[in-house]
């Protein structure tokens, strides 16, 4: 099975399909996944098949090391687009989280202001008050929601907690008034008998009434772009994407589809 762990805390820069010269930050172990999710189509894997041994690193571990490669990449000429937190799991659930996006919107500051701050989360401790203002300070606050279909979520995202709720993700990501790109994957494919395209109308009209009710600032669809740990599924196709990036912006919402 092909799977990626990154690097901890730091990782890249790296080219990403939506955001340009990323470089990233890990606030997971660097040998294992920790996340809220367990997906079919993470690029990290299950979450069974990488427990970690090592603990997260420090809010003193990541700006020490952000600095310090903020200034080799200076004295080179480059510059990062944007600053990417993502990596092996869900970055907010890290404890220190709201300090550590303080520490990395000064250094961002000071070593590279031009770059955008960005957070790629899946959107389950957006209740949380301090994720929540952690999230209002970055430029890029590019949460997920995959679809509102209760079971396809359980059967796709496969949420950890039995708490999650959709309908109260939903309501979370209106709190943010517009400060909020929605991620989307779209794909095809089975789970043992079950079909789990979402590129169809089933899914893409409930999905398209919740974007409407969150009127985010921009929406982004994407699909499968690397090896899947589940092998049974497959990328939508472009005219698939660019269908549903039509209907978006039929109701004024900035879109874009990454193939």
């Amino acid at each position: 099975m092909s799977t990626v762990i990154y690097p901890s805390p730091i990782f890249g820069p790296i080219h990403s399909r939506r955001l340009g010269i990323s470089l990233g930050i890990n606030l997971m172990p660097s040998d294992g996944k920790v996340c809220s999710f367990d997906c079919i189509y993470c690029e990290c894997g299950f979450n069974k098949d990488h427990i970690p041994h090592l603990k997260r690193p420090t809010r003193e571990e990541v700006a020490k090391a952000l600095k310090a490669k903020l200034i080799e990449m200076h004295e080179k000429g480059e510059h990062p687009d944007v600053l990417t937190f993502a990596g092996n799991g869900e970055p907010t659930g890290h404890p220190d989280f709201p300090e550590i996006i303080n520490d990395t919107i000064k250094l961002r500051d000071k070593y590279c202001p031009k770059a955008k701050v960005s957070v790629l989360s899946n959107s389950t401790f957006i209740n949380r008050p301090l994720v929540h203002a952690a999230l209002m300070k970055v430029d890029n606050n590019i949460l997920k929601l995959d679809t509102v279909d209760p079971e396809y979520i359980r059967m796709v995202d496969r949420p950890t907690s039995k708490n999650y709720h959709v309908n109260n993700i939903i309501e979370d990501l209106k709190s943010f008034y517009g400060h909020v790109i929605i991620q989307t994957m779209f794909m095809k494919g089975k789970v043992g008998d079950i079909d789990v395209d979402n590129t169809g109308d089933k899914f893409v009209k409930p999905w398209l009434k919740a974007i409407i009710d969150i009127q985010p600032r921009e929406v982004m669809v994407y699909t499968i772009d690397r090896e899947t740990p589940d092998k049974n599924l497959q990328k939508a196709t472009h005219e698939e994407l660019d269908r549903i990036k039509d209907m978006v912006q039929k109701e004024g919402i900035l879109c874009t589809a990454s193939y």
